[in-house]
């Protein structure tokens, strides 16, 4: 394969992006981004420059380098650029790149490919942002960010409290998390809204938690409750608590 076809694939499969979504950054079909990868076809340069935009490269590189075995250029290039503010970013992952995320949350260089930001209000810890959507966590409105850090092992889940959950089955989901306990391989994820109901995940599915640290959503998004709301929600979440108080025990 030629060196530009070569790292047309590569640069899609760093960003998680699937060729219908890269042809359309590249204003080209996704048969023609298809025809390059597979080196049916040679990349044109106002395509190759379009690329060398998106990812801060020069055509040389894009021509001449073999972009996955030059780690020591073009990634660490991107992580000093990110580090040379001297405090640790935050990787964002948006709803887009989920699917992308559950294959790759575990490669550094795809997680070096993630948009980042900073909060001055949280240093020295390992943090992610997730965007969620729908209202299974209620008030918390669709299309806010959570923040979250890192929780190493599940041992120290506490119950009650909201985590982003990244597991095999249900992808990445913001809920509350309780033990179960009656079996340690099992974890119960519970969401604010009480028109959704709990459900239970295996620890050998969970592949990532962060405990939730920080939302960030749109001024004037978050939900009202009228009185009338609260007191069904409460209403609804006790009527929960006692059905998880006889399954757990």
């Amino acid at each position: 394969m030629g060196l530009s076809n070569k790292n047309l694939k590569y640069l899609r499969k760093l960003r998680g992006w699937t060729q219908e979504e890269f042809a359309n950054k590249l204003h080209i079909k996704r048969s023609l981004l298809g025809a390059y990868e597979e080196e049916r076809a040679d990349p044109r340069i106002d395509v190759l420059e379009v690329v060398a935009d998106l990812f801060k490269l020069s055509l040389d590189e894009l021509l001449r380098k073999d972009l996955s075995e030059s780690k020591g250029t073009y990634i660490s290039r991107r992580r000093a650029q990110k580090l040379s503010a001297g405090r640790a970013d935050i990787a964002f992952v948006p709803v887009k790149a989920a699917a992308g995320y559950l294959a790759g949350y575990s490669d550094p260089e795809f997680i070096d490919e993630l948009n980042t930001f900073t909060l001055p209000m949280l240093a020295g810890g390992d943090y992610r942002a997730f965007e969620i959507v729908g209202d299974s966590m209620m008030p918390t409105p669709t299309g806010s960010v959570i923040v979250g850090e890192k929780v190493e092992s599940l041992d120290d889940v506490k119950t009650n409290q909201t985590y982003i959950v990244v597991s095999k089955t249900e992808g990445i989901v913001y809920k509350r998390m309780a033990k179960n306990n009656r079996s340690k391989n099992k974890y119960t994820l519970i969401s604010d809204n009480p028109a959704y109901q709990p459900y239970t995940v295996s620890a050998e599915d969970i592949v990532e938690v962060w405990q939730a640290q920080m939302i960030i959503s749109r001024a004037n998004q978050q939900q009202r409750w009228d009185v009338n709301q609260i007191a069904s929600l409460v209403t609804n979440l006790q009527q929960q608590v006692s059905v998880l108080k006889k399954k757990i025990n």
